[in-house]
C-alpha cells in the first residue's frame, strides 16, 4: 500500500489538485465576471461606499478590481494588486473617502464572490472547504494590500499637511533690505526648530540678511529645550553673518528662564516687535523720518 503524505492523510488537496482546483475557481469567477460585478457595484452603491465616484469611475473600478483578484488567483503573485492599491489608494485619499468606504468596499467584494463558491459547490461540502481554503487566503491578502497602501497614503497626506502647517506658522519675512522678521507661534519642538533654523539660514542667504528680529511673543511657553534652540539658530545665523534680536520675551517666560538657569546674555533680546525692528534698523543704518519732519524740510519751516 501506498504511504500517504500528511497533507493526504488530513484530507487536504495535494499540489496538483490545488492547482486544478485554482485553474476551476479562475474559470468561474471569469464565467461569473458580468453578474457578480454588477452584484458588487449595487450592493457597495447602495451602502454608500462608491458615492464620491462618478457612473464613469465605478464601472472602470469595478471591472479593474474584478480583474485584478482573478489574476492574483491564478498566478499566486500580487504585483498587479500592489499596483492597483496604490492606485486606488491615492484617488480614494484625494476623493476624501474614508477608511469605511475603502476597506467596506474590498470586504463586500471578497463576501460575494465567496458566497458565489457556496452556491456552485453546495451539494460537495468537501470540495466548497478545499475552494474556500484556496480562495480565501488571497481575497484576504488583496484586502490588506488595500488597507495599508490607504493607511500609507492617508499618513503620507497627514504629514504633507502637517509640513505646511510648520512652514505658515514659521514664515520668514523681508520688512526692507537687509531686514528681516520671523514671527514665531506656538509650541516648539525639536522637528520644528530645525526647521525653523533651516528656513532661517535659507532666508538669510537669499536676501543677503544682515538683522533678524525674532519675534517669539506667540510661543506659549519657553523651557530649556526651546532657550537652547534659539540660541543654536542666533548662533547659526551669526555664521551666516547676519545679528539676530529675539524680541516677545514676556515677565514669565523672563523668569522661567532664569529660574531654569538658560543663558541668554550673547542674545540682543527687546521686550516687543516694535523695539526690535527700531534696534534693527539702527544697525543697519537706517533712520525713520516722519512725515511732519518731511514736509517740514521741504518747505523750509
Amino acid at each position: 500500500m501506498t504511504q500517504k503524505t500528511e497533507g493526504q492523510a488530513l484530507g487536504q488537496p495535494t499540489d496538483k489538485s490545488t492547482e486544478s482546483l485554482v485553474r476551476e475557481l479562475v474559470a468561474h469567477f471569469r464565467e461569473k465576471r458580468e453578474p457578480l460585478r454588477r452584484q458588487w457595484v449595487e450592493q457597495t452603491t447602495a451602502k454608500g461606499y462608491l458615492a464620491d465616484l462618478t457612473p464613469e469611475e465605478i464601472e472602470t473600478e469595478s471591472v479593474t478590481i474584478y480583474d485584478t483578484c482573478v489574476g492574483c488567483l491564478e498566478t499566486g503573485k500580487y504585483d498587479a494588486a500592489q499596483a492597483y492599491a496604490a492606485r486606488m489608494a491615492k484617488r480614494g485619499v484625494l476623493h476624501g473617502m474614508t477608511t469605511e468606504q475603502i476597506i467596506g468596499g474590498l470586504a463586500t467584494m471578497r463576501d460575494i464572490y465567496g458566497r458565489s463558491l457556496f452556491e456552485r459547490y453546495q451539494g460537495n461540502m468537501k470540495r466548497l472547504s478545499e475552494a474556500l481554503d484556496v480562495y480565501e487566503p488571497v481575497a484576504n491578502k488583496i484586502l490588506s494590500i488595500v488597507a495599508m497602501a490607504f493607511i500609507e497614503e492617508r499618513e503620507k497626506v497627514v504629514r504633507q499637511q502637517q509640513e505646511a502647517i510648520r512652514e505658515l506658522s514659521t514664515p520668514v519675512l523681508q520688512l526692507r533690505q537687509g531686514v528681516l522678521v520671523q514671527p514665531v507661534i506656538g509650541l516648539i519642538d525639536t522637528q520644528r526648530a530645525r526647521q525653523l533654523t533651516e528656513g532661517l539660514l535659507r532666508a538669510i542667504r537669499a536676501n543677503r540678511a544682515r538683522v533678524v528680529v525674532m519675534d517669539i511673543t506667540g510661543v506659549p511657553a519657553v523651557d530649556s529645550k526651546v532657550a537652547n534652540h534659539l540660541l543654536q539658530t542666533v548662533q547659526a545665523a551669526r555664521l551666516m553673518g547676519a545679528a539676530v534680536i529675539v524680541t516677545g520675551l514676556s515677565a514669565e517666560v523672563a523668569q522661567t528662564l532664569v529660574a531654569i538657569g538658560v543663558d541668554l546674555s550673547k542674545v540682543n533680546t527687546l521686550s516687543d516687535l516694535q523695539s526690535g525692528i527700531e534696534e534693527a534698523d539702527r544697525l543697519v543704518g537706517y533712520r525713520v523720518i516722519t512725515t511732519e519732519a518731511t514736509m517740514a524740510r521741504n518747505t523750509g519751516t
